[in-house]
């Protein structure tokens, strides 16, 4: 765990966001920290991608309110790409396909637009084939089309590749186990364990499933509902959550907005 005195790596506060027709996230605070491992959990459709869609400078959310600083910048304004650069990392929950672009072709332009991360050909090829035999991932899949045809699994193979080559400062996961079998959720287990372990970043992992949390030292765990982020605690939160749901955080924010509502009238 890093040391609090420090400036948190991401700062968001008081952020409201959605889409053009419909608000979806609603005076948001968050603090992580370097090294930390922080979890956000909620029921389907609470916004918890939303939100690291709008940390990622998704343009498709646009922020009504409130910022977002990264590494002590503030980045509420700028686009995806220079979050990205900033070390900024997004895994999808759906990664897209991309016809006509090789894997390696890919990983190599990535890799080379971070002026830390450049290298020589043969060091990157090197690299990269340590970190495919670290995923039990065959080297094969490098010379394909990006995605093109790859099972739910192998896309996930890809992303886990992708981290463990750009060591950002910062990796939101966005439902990471999300249709994987026991084979690859073990796999890309080790792929978030090696970023862990290798990198001083942080890490941000966003489910509603409590299997890929087993093998990780998780410093806090946070509820979101309805937008809001309703409940913050430590790692032992998830242990509660799986035996007894969101109920109990749904009925939270039901009973806040009511006082709201209350005070609004009086």
């Amino acid at each position: 765990m890093s040391d609090n005195t420090n400036k948190p790596l991401l700062s968001i506060r008081k952020l409201s966001a959605g889409t053009e027709s419909k608000p979806i996230l609603h005076d948001i605070d968050l603090d992580v920290f370097s090294g930390e491992t922080h979890v956000l959990m909620g029921p389907n459709g609470a916004g918890k991608s939303t939100l690291g869609h709008v940390v990622m400078g998704d343009p498709v959310y646009k922020i009504s309110h409130g910022s977002i600083c990264f590494d002590g910048a503030d980045i509420t304004a700028e686009a995806a790409d220079k979050r990205s650069l900033a070390g900024i990392f997004l895994s999808y929950q759906a990664p897209v396909e991309v016809p006509g672009v090789p894997l390696y072709s890919f990983l190599r332009t990535i890799t080379q637009m971070r002026p830390e991360l450049k290298t020589t050909a043969r060091k990157f090829r090197t690299r990269v084939g340590e970190i495919c035999e670290q995923l039990d991932m065959d080297q094969g899949f490098l010379t394909r089309e990006l995605n093109v045809g790859f099972s739910g699994g192998e896309k996930k193979k890809v992303e886990m590749l992708q981290l463990l080559l750009l060591q950002p400062k910062l990796a939101i996961l966005d439902e990471t186990d999300s249709g994987l079998d026991v084979d690859a959720l073990s796999v890309v287990s080790r792929g978030i364990e090696a970023y862990r372990k290798d990198c001083d970043g942080a890490l941000l992992m966003i489910t509603h499933n409590t299997r890929i949390l087993e093998r990780l030292d998780v410093d806090s765990t946070h509820v979101m509902v309805k937008g809001h982020l309703v409940a913050k605690g430590p790692a032992s939160m998830i242990d509660d959550i799986d035996k007894n749901g969101f109920g109990q955080f749904e009925a939270l924010l039901d009973k806040s907005e009511a006082a709201n509502q209350g005070g609004e009238d009086a």
